[in-house]
Protein backbone atom coordinates (compact mmCIF):
# COMPACT_ATOMS: atom_id res chain seq x y z
CA UNK A 1 0.00 0.00 0.00
CA UNK A 2 3.11 2.39 0.62
CA UNK A 3 4.49 1.62 -2.59
CA UNK A 4 0.96 2.56 -4.21
CA UNK A 5 0.49 6.05 -2.53
CA UNK A 6 4.30 6.33 -3.45
CA UNK A 7 3.38 6.31 -6.94
CA UNK A 8 0.54 8.64 -6.73
CA UNK A 9 2.09 11.12 -5.58
CA UNK A 10 4.88 11.06 -8.18
CA UNK A 11 2.66 10.81 -10.90
CA UNK A 12 0.44 14.25 -9.23
CA UNK A 13 3.86 15.97 -9.13
CA UNK A 14 4.57 14.88 -12.97
CA UNK A 15 4.34 18.39 -14.56
CA UNK A 16 2.87 18.23 -18.34
CA UNK A 17 5.41 17.20 -20.80
CA UNK A 18 5.73 19.44 -23.98
CA UNK A 19 5.04 16.00 -26.52
CA UNK A 20 1.84 15.68 -24.14
CA UNK A 21 0.68 19.48 -24.25
CA UNK A 22 1.14 18.83 -28.12
CA UNK A 23 -1.31 16.03 -27.95
CA UNK A 24 -4.04 18.31 -25.78
CA UNK A 25 -3.49 20.92 -28.56
CA UNK A 26 -4.23 18.28 -31.60
CA UNK A 27 -7.03 16.69 -29.61
CA UNK A 28 -9.05 19.48 -28.96
CA UNK A 29 -7.99 21.26 -32.41
CA UNK A 30 -9.74 18.15 -34.54
CA UNK A 31 -12.48 17.87 -31.99
CA UNK A 32 -13.05 21.92 -32.48
CA UNK A 33 -13.70 21.49 -36.37
CA UNK A 34 -16.26 17.80 -35.77
CA UNK A 35 -18.39 20.23 -33.40
CA UNK A 36 -18.33 22.77 -35.95
CA UNK A 37 -19.70 19.99 -38.85
CA UNK A 38 -22.40 18.97 -36.27
CA UNK A 39 -23.39 22.31 -34.99
CA UNK A 40 -24.21 24.10 -38.09
CA UNK A 41 -27.28 22.46 -38.26
CA UNK A 42 -28.19 23.67 -35.18
CA UNK A 43 -27.63 27.18 -35.77
CA UNK A 44 -29.26 27.58 -38.74
CA UNK A 45 -32.24 24.37 -38.05
CA UNK A 46 -34.78 27.39 -38.96
CA UNK A 47 -33.54 28.61 -42.36
CA UNK A 48 -32.96 24.73 -43.12
CA UNK A 49 -36.75 24.09 -42.15
CA UNK A 50 -37.93 26.38 -44.58
CA UNK A 51 -35.66 24.78 -47.40
CA UNK A 52 -36.56 21.02 -46.53
CA UNK A 53 -39.65 20.72 -44.50
CA UNK A 54 -41.84 23.47 -46.75
CA UNK A 55 -45.04 21.01 -46.91
CA UNK A 56 -46.10 21.38 -43.28
CA UNK A 57 -47.58 24.14 -41.75
CA UNK A 58 -44.79 26.85 -39.78
CA UNK A 59 -45.44 25.62 -36.42
CA UNK A 60 -44.97 22.03 -37.48
CA UNK A 61 -41.96 22.50 -39.36
CA UNK A 62 -40.59 23.91 -36.73
CA UNK A 63 -40.61 20.57 -34.75
CA UNK A 64 -39.65 19.14 -37.64
CA UNK A 65 -36.48 20.96 -38.00
CA UNK A 66 -35.80 20.71 -34.90
CA UNK A 67 -36.24 16.78 -34.17
CA UNK A 68 -34.08 16.23 -37.76
CA UNK A 69 -31.39 18.62 -35.31
CA UNK A 70 -32.10 15.87 -32.43
CA UNK A 71 -32.11 12.55 -34.91
CA UNK A 72 -27.71 13.39 -34.95
CA UNK A 73 -28.33 13.04 -31.34
CA UNK A 74 -30.81 10.03 -31.02
CA UNK A 75 -28.07 8.20 -33.00
CA UNK A 76 -25.21 8.96 -30.62
CA UNK A 77 -25.46 6.19 -28.62
CA UNK A 78 -25.19 3.58 -31.06
CA UNK A 79 -22.27 5.63 -32.63
CA UNK A 80 -20.77 5.09 -28.75
CA UNK A 81 -21.23 1.58 -28.91
CA UNK A 82 -19.74 1.15 -32.56
CA UNK A 83 -16.74 3.52 -31.93
CA UNK A 84 -16.25 2.84 -28.31
CA UNK A 85 -15.91 -0.83 -29.25
CA UNK A 86 -13.48 -0.56 -31.75
CA UNK A 87 -11.51 2.15 -29.51
CA UNK A 88 -10.91 -0.45 -27.06
CA UNK A 89 -10.32 -2.78 -29.95
CA UNK A 90 -7.98 -1.05 -31.96
CA UNK A 91 -7.02 1.77 -30.36
CA UNK A 92 -7.80 5.66 -29.97
CA UNK A 93 -6.23 7.01 -32.94
CA UNK A 94 -7.59 5.10 -35.34
CA UNK A 95 -11.07 5.53 -34.55
CA UNK A 96 -10.35 8.89 -34.28
CA UNK A 97 -9.96 9.15 -38.12
CA UNK A 98 -12.64 6.93 -38.74
CA UNK A 99 -15.00 9.53 -36.95
CA UNK A 100 -13.44 13.06 -38.59
CA UNK A 101 -13.86 11.11 -42.29
CA UNK A 102 -17.65 10.42 -41.58
CA UNK A 103 -18.88 13.65 -40.03
CA UNK A 104 -16.46 15.74 -42.56
CA UNK A 105 -18.20 14.26 -45.28
CA UNK A 106 -21.67 13.73 -44.17
CA UNK A 107 -21.37 17.73 -43.10
CA UNK A 108 -20.04 18.17 -47.16
CA UNK A 109 -23.16 16.97 -48.58
CA UNK A 110 -25.54 18.76 -46.68
CA UNK A 111 -24.35 21.59 -48.27
CA UNK A 112 -24.78 19.99 -51.88
CA UNK A 113 -28.53 18.67 -50.88
CA UNK A 114 -31.80 20.14 -53.56
CA UNK A 115 -34.10 21.28 -51.13
CA UNK A 116 -38.10 19.76 -50.91
CA UNK A 117 -39.10 21.56 -53.87
CA UNK A 118 -36.46 20.10 -55.72
CA UNK A 119 -36.48 16.14 -54.69
CA UNK A 120 -39.89 16.03 -52.87
CA UNK A 121 -40.05 13.68 -49.75
CA UNK A 122 -36.63 12.48 -50.48
CA UNK A 123 -34.85 15.84 -49.75
CA UNK A 124 -35.92 15.83 -46.14
CA UNK A 125 -35.48 12.01 -45.88
CA UNK A 126 -32.00 12.44 -46.91
CA UNK A 127 -31.13 15.04 -44.44
CA UNK A 128 -32.59 13.15 -41.85
CA UNK A 129 -29.50 10.35 -43.05
CA UNK A 130 -27.17 12.43 -43.23
CA UNK A 131 -27.73 13.90 -39.75
CA UNK A 132 -28.11 10.30 -38.30
CA UNK A 133 -24.27 9.93 -40.17
CA UNK A 134 -23.29 13.06 -38.06
CA UNK A 135 -24.61 11.72 -34.23
CA UNK A 136 -22.90 8.25 -35.25
CA UNK A 137 -19.50 9.90 -35.81
CA UNK A 138 -20.02 12.03 -32.77
CA UNK A 139 -21.27 9.10 -30.97
CA UNK A 140 -17.34 8.08 -30.96
CA UNK A 141 -15.75 11.34 -31.13
CA UNK A 142 -15.98 12.37 -27.33
CA UNK A 143 -15.26 9.14 -25.92
CA UNK A 144 -12.11 9.13 -27.59
CA UNK A 145 -11.04 12.49 -27.17
CA UNK A 146 -12.04 12.37 -23.25
CA UNK A 147 -9.90 9.32 -22.93
CA UNK A 148 -7.14 10.26 -25.01
CA UNK A 149 -6.48 13.68 -23.43
CA UNK A 150 -7.21 11.97 -19.94
CA UNK A 151 -4.69 9.36 -20.16
CA UNK A 152 -1.57 11.17 -21.18
CA UNK A 153 -3.03 14.12 -18.44
CA UNK A 154 -1.06 14.30 -14.77
CA UNK A 155 -3.35 12.77 -12.10
CA UNK A 156 -3.23 16.04 -10.63
CA UNK A 157 -4.74 17.78 -13.40
CA UNK A 158 -6.52 15.26 -14.92
CA UNK A 159 -9.50 17.88 -14.57
CA UNK A 160 -7.87 20.77 -16.32
CA UNK A 161 -6.90 19.45 -18.92
CA UNK A 162 -9.56 17.66 -20.40
CA UNK A 163 -11.71 20.52 -19.80
CA UNK A 164 -9.79 21.89 -22.67
CA UNK A 165 -12.24 18.58 -24.85
CA UNK A 166 -14.88 20.38 -22.84
CA UNK A 167 -14.63 23.73 -24.52
CA UNK A 168 -14.67 22.06 -27.76
CA UNK A 169 -18.24 21.62 -28.03
CA UNK A 170 -18.83 25.22 -27.02
CA UNK A 171 -15.89 26.44 -29.51
CA UNK A 172 -17.17 24.58 -32.06
CA UNK A 173 -20.61 26.26 -31.91
CA UNK A 174 -18.74 29.52 -31.95
CA UNK A 175 -17.12 28.62 -34.85
CA UNK A 176 -19.94 28.15 -36.75
CA UNK A 177 -21.78 31.03 -35.81
CA UNK A 178 -18.79 33.56 -36.72
CA UNK A 179 -18.45 31.88 -39.99
CA UNK A 180 -22.59 32.31 -40.20
CA UNK A 181 -22.17 35.81 -39.22
CA UNK A 182 -19.84 36.36 -42.06
CA UNK A 183 -21.22 34.74 -44.79
CA UNK A 184 -24.80 35.75 -43.81
CA UNK A 185 -23.33 39.63 -43.80
CA UNK A 186 -21.67 39.17 -47.10
CA UNK A 187 -23.87 37.23 -49.14
CA UNK A 188 -26.88 39.71 -48.05
CA UNK A 189 -24.67 42.68 -48.66
CA UNK A 190 -23.72 41.90 -52.18
CA UNK A 191 -26.95 39.58 -53.76
CA UNK A 192 -30.51 40.16 -54.22
CA UNK A 193 -33.53 39.42 -52.14
CA UNK A 194 -34.79 36.54 -53.71
CA UNK A 195 -38.71 35.73 -54.52
CA UNK A 196 -40.21 32.91 -52.52
CA UNK A 197 -42.31 30.06 -54.31
CA UNK A 198 -44.95 27.61 -53.20
CA UNK A 199 -44.48 23.78 -54.49
CA UNK A 200 -46.01 24.31 -57.72
CA UNK A 201 -42.90 26.70 -58.21
CA UNK A 202 -45.55 30.21 -57.94
CA UNK A 203 -44.90 33.13 -56.35
CA UNK A 204 -45.92 33.30 -52.51
CA UNK A 205 -47.85 36.62 -52.04
CA UNK A 206 -48.08 38.64 -49.26
CA UNK A 207 -51.36 39.35 -47.56
CA UNK A 208 -50.92 42.78 -49.77
CA UNK A 209 -50.65 40.68 -52.59
CA UNK A 210 -47.15 41.59 -53.40
CA UNK A 211 -44.48 38.98 -54.09
CA UNK A 212 -43.20 37.67 -50.50
CA UNK A 213 -39.23 37.98 -50.68
CA UNK A 214 -36.62 36.14 -48.49
CA UNK A 215 -32.47 37.36 -48.23
CA UNK A 216 -30.49 35.36 -50.83
CA UNK A 217 -28.25 33.71 -47.09
CA UNK A 218 -31.55 32.38 -46.77
CA UNK A 219 -32.49 30.85 -50.47
CA UNK A 220 -29.46 29.91 -50.53
CA UNK A 221 -26.21 31.41 -48.54
CA UNK A 222 -26.74 28.92 -45.79
CA UNK A 223 -25.33 26.14 -47.64
CA UNK A 224 -21.33 27.62 -48.13
CA UNK A 225 -20.47 27.39 -43.94
CA UNK A 226 -21.48 23.15 -44.97
CA UNK A 227 -19.35 23.27 -47.92
CA UNK A 228 -16.70 25.21 -46.67
CA UNK A 229 -16.24 21.90 -43.92
CA UNK A 230 -14.41 20.17 -46.41
CA UNK A 231 -11.58 22.20 -45.69
CA UNK A 232 -11.48 21.78 -41.83
CA UNK A 233 -11.54 18.21 -42.76
CA UNK A 234 -8.56 18.56 -44.69
CA UNK A 235 -6.94 20.15 -41.40
CA UNK A 236 -8.34 17.73 -39.24
CA UNK A 237 -7.28 14.24 -41.10
CA UNK A 238 -3.66 15.99 -41.00
CA UNK A 239 -3.78 17.04 -37.20
CA UNK A 240 -4.83 13.35 -36.44
CA UNK A 241 -2.20 11.44 -38.49
CA UNK A 242 0.33 13.45 -36.71
CA UNK A 243 -0.78 12.02 -33.38
CA UNK A 244 0.94 8.70 -31.11
CA UNK A 245 -1.34 6.51 -29.38
CA UNK A 246 -2.26 6.79 -25.81
CA UNK A 247 0.05 5.38 -23.71
CA UNK A 248 -2.02 3.53 -21.49
CA UNK A 249 -3.92 2.02 -24.79
CA UNK A 250 -0.31 0.71 -25.98
CA UNK A 251 0.57 0.07 -22.63
CA UNK A 252 -2.36 -1.91 -22.24
CA UNK A 253 -2.11 -3.66 -25.48
CA UNK A 254 1.64 -4.68 -24.85
CA UNK A 255 1.02 -6.20 -21.80
CA UNK A 256 -2.06 -8.59 -23.34
CA UNK A 257 -4.44 -6.72 -21.01
CA UNK A 258 -7.00 -5.54 -23.60
CA UNK A 259 -11.30 -6.73 -23.26
CA UNK A 260 -11.65 -9.06 -25.98
CA UNK A 261 -15.19 -8.14 -25.90
CA UNK A 262 -15.31 -4.67 -24.34
CA UNK A 263 -19.06 -4.25 -24.86
CA UNK A 264 -20.15 -7.40 -23.03
CA UNK A 265 -18.01 -6.50 -19.91
CA UNK A 266 -18.39 -3.14 -20.22
CA UNK A 267 -22.66 -3.83 -19.81
CA UNK A 268 -22.78 -7.01 -19.59
CA UNK A 269 -22.41 -7.63 -16.23
CA UNK A 270 -23.96 -5.67 -13.17
CA UNK A 271 -20.76 -4.34 -11.76
CA UNK A 272 -20.05 -2.54 -14.24
CA UNK A 273 -23.65 -2.10 -15.86
CA UNK A 274 -24.78 -0.31 -12.30
CA UNK A 275 -21.71 2.19 -12.77
CA UNK A 276 -23.21 3.34 -16.67
CA UNK A 277 -26.62 3.55 -15.10
CA UNK A 278 -25.48 6.03 -12.22
CA UNK A 279 -23.16 7.92 -14.35
CA UNK A 280 -26.18 8.27 -17.15
CA UNK A 281 -29.21 9.07 -14.40
CA UNK A 282 -26.91 10.80 -11.62
CA UNK A 283 -24.63 12.94 -13.58
CA UNK A 284 -24.82 13.19 -18.12
CA UNK A 285 -28.54 13.79 -18.18
CA UNK A 286 -28.71 16.53 -15.87
CA UNK A 287 -25.26 17.78 -17.35
CA UNK A 288 -27.26 17.69 -21.13
CA UNK A 289 -30.30 19.47 -20.50
CA UNK A 290 -28.72 22.04 -18.64
CA UNK A 291 -25.69 22.53 -21.65
CA UNK A 292 -28.87 22.61 -24.18
CA UNK A 293 -30.51 25.08 -22.32
CA UNK A 294 -27.87 27.29 -22.25
CA UNK A 295 -26.91 26.95 -25.63
CA UNK A 296 -29.01 25.61 -28.41
CA UNK A 297 -32.81 26.35 -26.84
CA UNK A 298 -31.42 29.65 -25.14
CA UNK A 299 -30.48 30.39 -29.09
CA UNK A 300 -33.69 29.13 -30.53
CA UNK A 301 -35.58 31.12 -27.60
CA UNK A 302 -34.35 34.32 -28.73
CA UNK A 303 -34.89 33.89 -32.73
CA UNK A 304 -38.12 31.93 -32.62
CA UNK A 305 -40.81 32.94 -29.41
CA UNK A 306 -38.40 36.79 -28.74
CA UNK A 307 -38.52 37.50 -32.49
CA UNK A 308 -35.05 38.62 -32.52
CA UNK A 309 -33.53 38.43 -35.92
CA UNK A 310 -31.42 35.38 -36.58
CA UNK A 311 -28.13 37.94 -37.37
CA UNK A 312 -28.76 39.55 -33.78
CA UNK A 313 -29.16 36.59 -32.15
CA UNK A 314 -26.20 34.65 -33.30
CA UNK A 315 -24.00 37.75 -32.45
CA UNK A 316 -25.40 37.84 -28.72
CA UNK A 317 -25.15 34.08 -28.03
CA UNK A 318 -21.63 34.52 -30.06
CA UNK A 319 -20.47 37.07 -27.58
CA UNK A 320 -22.08 34.89 -24.57
CA UNK A 321 -19.70 32.10 -25.66
CA UNK A 322 -16.91 34.26 -25.79
CA UNK A 323 -17.01 35.73 -22.07
CA UNK A 324 -17.99 32.17 -20.97
CA UNK A 325 -15.93 29.94 -22.62
CA UNK A 326 -13.63 30.31 -19.93
CA UNK A 327 -15.47 28.64 -17.23
CA UNK A 328 -14.91 25.56 -18.85
CA UNK A 329 -11.19 25.61 -17.96
CA UNK A 330 -11.81 27.16 -14.48
CA UNK A 331 -14.34 24.54 -12.93
CA UNK A 332 -12.09 21.62 -14.64
CA UNK A 333 -9.02 23.07 -12.40
CA UNK A 334 -11.21 23.50 -9.57
CA UNK A 335 -12.91 20.04 -9.63
CA UNK A 336 -9.09 18.94 -9.58
CA UNK A 337 -9.08 20.50 -5.73
CA UNK A 338 -12.51 19.91 -4.79
CA UNK A 339 -14.04 17.22 -7.08
CA UNK A 340 -16.26 16.92 -10.04
CA UNK A 341 -18.85 15.85 -8.29
CA UNK A 342 -20.33 18.89 -5.87
CA UNK A 343 -19.59 21.45 -9.07
CA UNK A 344 -21.53 19.08 -11.70
CA UNK A 345 -24.26 18.96 -9.29
CA UNK A 346 -24.33 22.25 -7.73
CA UNK A 347 -24.86 23.68 -11.80
CA UNK A 348 -28.13 21.70 -12.09
CA UNK A 349 -29.09 22.74 -8.77
CA UNK A 350 -28.49 26.37 -9.88
CA UNK A 351 -30.37 26.14 -13.09
CA UNK A 352 -33.07 24.40 -11.61
CA UNK A 353 -33.50 27.58 -9.55
CA UNK A 354 -33.19 29.92 -11.46
CA UNK A 355 -34.25 28.98 -15.29
CA UNK A 356 -37.91 30.79 -14.84
CA UNK A 357 -36.37 33.85 -14.27
CA UNK A 358 -33.95 34.10 -16.32
CA UNK A 359 -35.52 33.65 -18.90
CA UNK A 360 -38.22 36.08 -18.26
CA UNK A 361 -35.94 38.45 -17.80
CA UNK A 362 -34.27 37.69 -21.36
CA UNK A 363 -37.43 38.21 -22.87
CA UNK A 364 -38.41 41.54 -20.98
CA UNK A 365 -34.66 42.82 -22.16
CA UNK A 366 -34.53 42.15 -25.68
CA UNK A 367 -38.04 42.42 -26.58
CA UNK A 368 -39.78 44.93 -24.17
CA UNK A 369 -42.84 45.43 -26.29
CA UNK A 370 -43.43 42.10 -26.55
CA UNK A 371 -43.05 41.20 -22.55
CA UNK A 372 -45.79 44.35 -21.98
CA UNK A 373 -47.94 42.82 -24.58
CA UNK A 374 -47.51 39.16 -22.93
CA UNK A 375 -49.39 41.00 -19.80
CA UNK A 376 -52.42 41.04 -21.62
CA UNK A 377 -54.89 37.77 -20.50
CA UNK A 378 -55.73 35.70 -23.67
CA UNK A 379 -58.18 32.81 -23.00
CA UNK A 380 -58.47 29.86 -25.44
CA UNK A 381 -62.01 28.34 -24.69
CA UNK A 382 -62.32 25.06 -26.26
CA UNK A 383 -63.85 21.21 -25.17
CA UNK A 384 -60.87 19.69 -23.52
CA UNK A 385 -61.35 16.35 -26.15
CA UNK A 386 -60.90 19.22 -29.11
CA UNK A 387 -57.21 20.17 -27.97
CA UNK A 388 -54.49 17.79 -29.04
CA UNK A 389 -50.94 17.81 -27.40
CA UNK A 390 -49.29 18.64 -30.78
CA UNK A 391 -46.09 17.54 -30.94
CA UNK A 392 -45.52 15.73 -33.93
CA UNK A 393 -41.99 13.85 -34.47
CA UNK A 394 -43.00 12.38 -38.29
CA UNK A 395 -44.07 15.99 -39.33
CA UNK A 396 -47.51 13.92 -40.88
CA UNK A 397 -49.71 14.51 -38.28
CA UNK A 398 -52.45 16.86 -39.12
CA UNK A 399 -53.71 19.20 -36.03
CA UNK A 400 -57.16 20.60 -37.69
CA UNK A 401 -59.49 20.83 -34.79
CA UNK A 402 -60.26 24.26 -33.84
CA UNK A 403 -58.82 24.36 -30.31
CA UNK A 404 -55.73 22.89 -32.28
CA UNK A 405 -55.66 25.96 -34.89
CA UNK A 406 -56.37 28.06 -32.29
CA UNK A 407 -53.12 27.62 -29.85
CA UNK A 408 -50.98 26.96 -32.97
CA UNK A 409 -51.76 30.21 -34.10
CA UNK A 410 -51.23 32.10 -30.11
CA UNK A 411 -48.26 29.84 -30.32
CA UNK A 412 -46.50 31.11 -33.34
CA UNK A 413 -46.79 34.80 -32.38
CA UNK A 414 -45.48 33.95 -28.70
CA UNK A 415 -48.37 34.81 -27.18
CA UNK A 416 -49.33 33.63 -23.48
CA UNK A 417 -52.65 32.84 -23.12
CA UNK A 418 -54.92 29.96 -21.02
CA UNK A 419 -56.95 27.51 -21.72
CA UNK A 420 -60.93 27.45 -20.27
CA UNK A 421 -63.04 24.49 -20.81
CA UNK A 422 -66.02 24.47 -23.11
CA UNK A 423 -69.17 22.56 -23.08
CA UNK A 424 -68.65 19.31 -25.45
CA UNK A 425 -68.73 19.99 -29.15
CA UNK A 426 -68.27 23.78 -28.71
CA UNK A 427 -65.65 25.33 -31.22
CA UNK A 428 -63.16 27.00 -29.69
CA UNK A 429 -62.79 30.74 -29.30
CA UNK A 430 -60.44 33.23 -28.21
CA UNK A 431 -60.83 36.24 -26.17
CA UNK A 432 -58.72 39.41 -26.57
CA UNK A 433 -59.12 42.05 -24.38
CA UNK A 434 -63.14 41.18 -24.39
CA UNK A 435 -63.11 40.82 -28.15
CA UNK A 436 -64.16 37.00 -28.83
CA UNK A 437 -62.73 35.82 -32.02
CA UNK A 438 -64.33 32.03 -33.34
CA UNK A 439 -61.70 29.51 -34.65
CA UNK A 440 -62.47 26.97 -36.83
CA UNK A 441 -62.36 23.58 -37.43
CA UNK A 442 -60.28 22.77 -40.35
CA UNK A 443 -60.93 18.81 -41.07
CA UNK A 444 -63.89 19.44 -43.12
CA UNK A 445 -62.58 22.03 -45.62
CA UNK A 446 -60.13 22.13 -48.10
CA UNK A 447 -58.50 24.71 -50.94
CA UNK A 448 -60.52 27.61 -51.22
CA UNK A 449 -62.57 27.17 -48.00
CA UNK A 450 -59.99 25.99 -45.52
CA UNK A 451 -57.51 29.29 -47.12
CA UNK A 452 -60.57 32.01 -46.39
CA UNK A 453 -61.37 30.27 -43.03
CA UNK A 454 -57.66 30.55 -42.08
CA UNK A 455 -56.96 34.30 -43.76
CA UNK A 456 -60.02 35.01 -41.52
CA UNK A 457 -58.94 33.65 -38.56
CA UNK A 458 -55.58 34.90 -38.49
CA UNK A 459 -56.84 38.42 -39.92
CA UNK A 460 -58.92 39.07 -36.51
CA UNK A 461 -56.70 37.56 -34.22
CA UNK A 462 -53.38 39.37 -35.66
CA UNK A 463 -55.34 42.84 -35.10
CA UNK A 464 -56.60 42.36 -31.81
CA UNK A 465 -53.16 41.63 -30.39
CA UNK A 466 -52.41 44.37 -32.21
CA UNK A 467 -54.36 46.48 -30.69
CA UNK A 468 -53.68 44.60 -27.30
CA UNK A 469 -49.88 45.81 -28.15
CA UNK A 470 -48.71 43.10 -29.49
CA UNK A 471 -45.48 43.99 -32.16
CA UNK A 472 -47.12 42.14 -34.90
CA UNK A 473 -44.32 43.75 -37.58
CA UNK A 474 -40.82 43.27 -36.69
CA UNK A 475 -39.63 46.03 -38.91
CA UNK A 476 -42.00 48.53 -36.54
CA UNK A 477 -40.90 47.10 -33.39
CA UNK A 478 -38.42 49.78 -31.89
CA UNK A 479 -37.48 48.07 -28.68
CA UNK A 480 -36.03 44.87 -29.76
CA UNK A 481 -32.38 44.19 -29.41
CA UNK A 482 -30.91 44.67 -32.95
CA UNK A 483 -27.13 44.59 -34.11
CA UNK A 484 -25.58 45.61 -37.13
CA UNK A 485 -22.74 44.23 -37.28
CA UNK A 486 -20.29 42.10 -35.18
CA UNK A 487 -19.24 44.35 -32.48
CA UNK A 488 -22.32 46.23 -32.51
CA UNK A 489 -23.30 45.47 -28.84
CA UNK A 490 -22.23 48.69 -26.80
CA UNK A 491 -25.96 49.55 -25.54
CA UNK A 492 -27.48 48.56 -22.29
CA UNK A 493 -29.97 46.51 -23.74
CA UNK A 494 -27.59 44.48 -25.54
CA UNK A 495 -24.97 44.23 -22.89
CA UNK A 496 -27.49 43.11 -20.41
CA UNK A 497 -28.72 40.40 -22.90
CA UNK A 498 -24.98 39.59 -23.23
CA UNK A 499 -24.65 38.79 -19.45
CA UNK A 500 -27.93 36.72 -19.14
CA UNK A 501 -26.72 34.64 -21.86
CA UNK A 502 -23.36 34.45 -20.01
CA UNK A 503 -24.85 33.16 -16.59
CA UNK A 504 -26.21 30.81 -18.78
CA UNK A 505 -23.25 29.60 -20.63
CA UNK A 506 -21.27 29.20 -16.95
CA UNK A 507 -24.02 27.21 -16.22
CA UNK A 508 -23.21 24.83 -18.50
CA UNK A 509 -19.47 25.24 -18.09
CA UNK A 510 -20.27 24.09 -14.36
CA UNK A 511 -21.45 20.97 -15.58
CA UNK A 512 -19.83 20.08 -18.60
CA UNK A 513 -16.39 21.40 -17.62
CA UNK A 514 -15.38 18.30 -14.86
CA UNK A 515 -17.74 15.52 -16.77
CA UNK A 516 -14.99 14.20 -18.86
CA UNK A 517 -12.49 13.38 -16.13
CA UNK A 518 -15.69 11.85 -13.94
CA UNK A 519 -16.40 10.09 -16.65
CA UNK A 520 -13.00 8.55 -17.29
CA UNK A 521 -12.57 7.84 -13.57
CA UNK A 522 -15.40 5.78 -13.07
CA UNK A 523 -14.35 2.84 -15.85
CA UNK A 524 -11.36 0.65 -15.86
CA UNK A 525 -8.69 0.83 -18.82
CA UNK A 526 -9.89 -1.96 -20.67
CA UNK A 527 -13.45 -1.06 -21.43
CA UNK A 528 -13.47 2.99 -20.38
CA UNK A 529 -13.89 4.18 -24.40
CA UNK A 530 -16.59 2.07 -24.32
CA UNK A 531 -18.20 2.51 -20.69
CA UNK A 532 -18.20 5.96 -20.67
CA UNK A 533 -18.88 6.67 -24.07
CA UNK A 534 -22.42 5.10 -23.47
CA UNK A 535 -23.62 6.68 -20.61
CA UNK A 536 -22.47 10.16 -21.81
CA UNK A 537 -24.26 9.89 -25.18
CA UNK A 538 -27.67 8.76 -23.71
CA UNK A 539 -27.51 11.56 -21.79
CA UNK A 540 -26.53 14.12 -24.20
CA UNK A 541 -27.87 12.49 -27.57
CA UNK A 542 -31.46 11.64 -25.91
CA UNK A 543 -32.01 13.95 -22.71
CA UNK A 544 -30.03 16.58 -24.21
CA UNK A 545 -30.91 16.53 -27.87
CA UNK A 546 -34.38 16.15 -27.51
CA UNK A 547 -34.81 18.74 -25.32
CA UNK A 548 -35.14 21.67 -27.97
CA UNK A 549 -38.59 20.07 -29.73
CA UNK A 550 -39.69 18.80 -26.39
CA UNK A 551 -39.57 22.55 -24.95
CA UNK A 552 -41.12 24.10 -28.06
CA UNK A 553 -43.89 21.49 -28.11
CA UNK A 554 -44.95 21.40 -24.10
CA UNK A 555 -44.63 25.54 -24.59
CA UNK A 556 -47.09 25.13 -27.45
CA UNK A 557 -49.66 22.88 -25.26
CA UNK A 558 -49.69 24.48 -22.66
CA UNK A 559 -49.75 28.44 -24.04
CA UNK A 560 -47.31 29.15 -21.47
CA UNK A 561 -43.96 30.47 -23.81
CA UNK A 562 -41.69 29.19 -20.45
CA UNK A 563 -43.16 25.95 -19.62
CA UNK A 564 -40.61 24.09 -21.77
CA UNK A 565 -38.10 24.48 -18.95
CA UNK A 566 -40.43 22.71 -16.92
CA UNK A 567 -38.58 19.36 -18.83
CA UNK A 568 -34.66 20.66 -17.90
CA UNK A 569 -35.86 21.56 -14.18
CA UNK A 570 -37.20 17.90 -14.00
CA UNK A 571 -34.05 16.38 -15.40
CA UNK A 572 -31.81 18.39 -13.22
CA UNK A 573 -33.50 17.58 -10.12
CA UNK A 574 -33.83 14.02 -10.88
CA UNK A 575 -29.80 14.03 -11.33
CA UNK A 576 -29.04 16.18 -8.28
CA UNK A 577 -31.13 13.46 -6.37
CA UNK A 578 -29.81 10.60 -7.73
CA UNK A 579 -26.55 11.67 -7.60
CA UNK A 580 -26.37 12.84 -4.28
CA UNK A 581 -27.14 9.07 -2.95
CA UNK A 582 -25.03 7.40 -5.65
CA UNK A 583 -22.51 8.96 -7.76
CA UNK A 584 -19.04 8.04 -5.68
CA UNK A 585 -17.07 11.19 -4.05
CA UNK A 586 -13.30 12.49 -4.65
CA UNK A 587 -12.57 10.10 -8.14
CA UNK A 588 -10.27 13.48 -8.68
CA UNK A 589 -7.83 11.30 -6.43
CA UNK A 590 -8.20 7.76 -8.13
CA UNK A 591 -5.04 6.50 -10.21
CA UNK A 592 -6.93 5.58 -13.51
CA UNK A 593 -3.42 3.64 -14.51
CA UNK A 594 -3.45 0.83 -11.92
CA UNK A 595 -6.25 -1.00 -13.21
Amino acid sequence: MASYNTNVTAERARPMTRDEKRVIAASSAGTIFEWYDFYLYGSLAAIIGAQFFTAFPEATRNVFALLAFAAGFIVRPFGALVFGSLGDLVGRKYTFLMTIMIMGVSTFIVGLLPGYASWGVAAPIILIVLRMLQGLALGGEYGGAAVYVAEHAPQNRRGYYTAFIQTTATLGLLLSLIVILLVQGYVNANYPMVAVLDLAGNPVLNPDGTERMIRAFDAWGWRIPFLCSIFLLGISLYIRLQMEESPAFKKMKAEGAQSKAPLREAFGTWKNGKIALIALLGLTAGQAVVWYSGQFYALFFIQNVIKVDSFTANVLVAWSLILGTGGFLFFGSLSDKIGRKPIILGGCVLAALTYFPVFKALTHTANPALYAAQQTQVIVTADPNDCSFQFNPTGTAKFTSSCDIAKAALSKLSVNSVTEDAAPGTPATVTIEGQVIASYDGSNLSGPELAAAQTDFDTQVNAALSAAGYPMTPGDNITVARANHFFDIFTVQKLTVVVILTYLILLVTMVYGPIAAMLVELFPTRIRYSGLSLPYHIGNGWFGGLLPATAFAISAQSGNIYAGLWYAIVVAVMTVVIGVIFVPNNTHKKNIFVD
